[in-house]
């Protein structure tokens, strides 16, 4: 299955006693790259449990997922008797399921006016959200991709080799992917030599799902423990890195998953471009800085513990951000589907985007 296939987030119907059942399809991305299984979430506890256990993840994948969780919401409420306070209730669990990923907020917050008009507008909405977002990602990895061959020296001899932390394909998104849609995008045009792809610590979603992307489709890649990013860097065995976001504040700072501000860190002591790639989905102008952006604390069993043993002694306490923030001093290249802002050269979204 190629990027053009993988769709993790698509409303269908399930089967229950025998009859067909109104249901968001998620791609369960806790068991990959083992098994590529479907989980059919049919009521809001599901979904939340889904959006937290990280079934679903990726700031574009959560926003689909939460405008689709808003007609199950509905059809829910229509089942059991709901009143519009409990509705409204309920769409706001899922709102505010992770609080980090702004994408998730902004989706649910679009689909709502269209409640009172039916499960079907709501329904028509989410999904012009997820073709939106495969259209953006798509333009995202143009953008990016010529602003790379333009602007890095190597690329005028030979293919790119690129860094990317976290997962930011298909699966974090409606389609294709935003970082690693830039990368896709290098790889069709003959532009890519290979990919070094943190494995992302604590839940390895570099090494679980970036990797089985990218092997998916015939990408060279190397897996890589997150403590060797900066070492690679400096050696001069990367021409790039390229991430994702879950949010861009208005002055360029950026959230993404921990272990981002490292690597920007060496990119601007090796002296390469740092690119962020995220839609225009997930800048949001209201929070100025990156201080102002929550970041979500994770269960300490994550770094406490592997496959459920104990691997800290009992008296470790665990620390366990989801996310860091970059400062946007450090980011070279913002790619949205509106094109480059060279975000440390001053070029802010919110004076470019607002």
């Amino acid at each position: 299955m190629n990027s053009q296939e993988l769709r993790a987030v698509t409303w269908t119907a399930a089967t229950e006693g025998g009859e067909p059942f109104p249901s968001l399809s998620l791609i369960d991305q806790t068991v990959l790259p083992h098994s590529l299984e479907r989980l059919a979430v049919t009521t809001v506890d599901g979904l939340v449990d889904a959006i937290v256990r990280l079934v679903v993840r990726g700031a574009p994948a959560i926003g689909a997922a939460g405008a689709y969780g808003v007609a199950l919401a509905m059809t829910q409420a229509g089942r059991e008797g709901w009143d519009r306070a409990r509705l409204d209730a309920e769409v706001t669990r899922i709102r505010e399921a992770r609080p980090t990923a702004v994408n998730l907020m902004v989706c649910v917050d679009r689909v709502k006016p269209f409640i009172d008009k039916g499960t079907a507008a709501v329904l028509a909405e989410a999904d012009a959200i997820v073709q939106e977002d495969l259209a953006a990602n798509h333009a995202m990895g143009a953008y990016g991709a010529d602003w790379l061959l333009d602007r890095v020296p190597a690329a005028a001899d030979r293919p790119l080799r690129i860094l990317t932390h976290c997962n930011t394909g298909a699966l974090a998104t409606a389609g294709w992917g935003t970082a690693l849609g830039v990368i896709r995008e290098l790889h069709a045009r003959g532009r890519l030599e290979t990919v070094y792809a943190d494995e992302t610590r604590p839940l390895l979603q570099g090494a679980r799902l970036t990797a089985w992307e990218l092997a998916q489709e015939g990408i060279p890649h190397y897996v890589q423990a997150d403590g060797a990013a900066a070492g690679t860097i400096l050696r001069g065995e990367v021409d790039a890195a390229i991430v994702g976001a879950d949010r861009v504040a208005a002055n360029g700072d950026t959230a993404n998953k921990v272990g981002t501000v490292g690597i920007a860190l060496a990119c601007a002591h090796a002296g390469i471009p740092f690119m962020v790639a995220a839609p225009t989905t997930t800048v949001d102008l209201t929070t100025p800085s990156g201080d102002a952006i929550h970041i979500e604390l994770r269960g300490e069993d994550e770094v406490l513990e592997w496959a459920g043993v104990r691997t800290a002694p009992a008296a470790s306490r665990g620390h366990n951000p989801a996310f860091d923030v970059t400062p946007g001093t450090l980011v070279t290249a913002l790619v949205t589907e509106r094109g480059v802002l060279e975000v440390a050269a001053g070029q802010t979204p919110k004076e470019a985007l607002g």
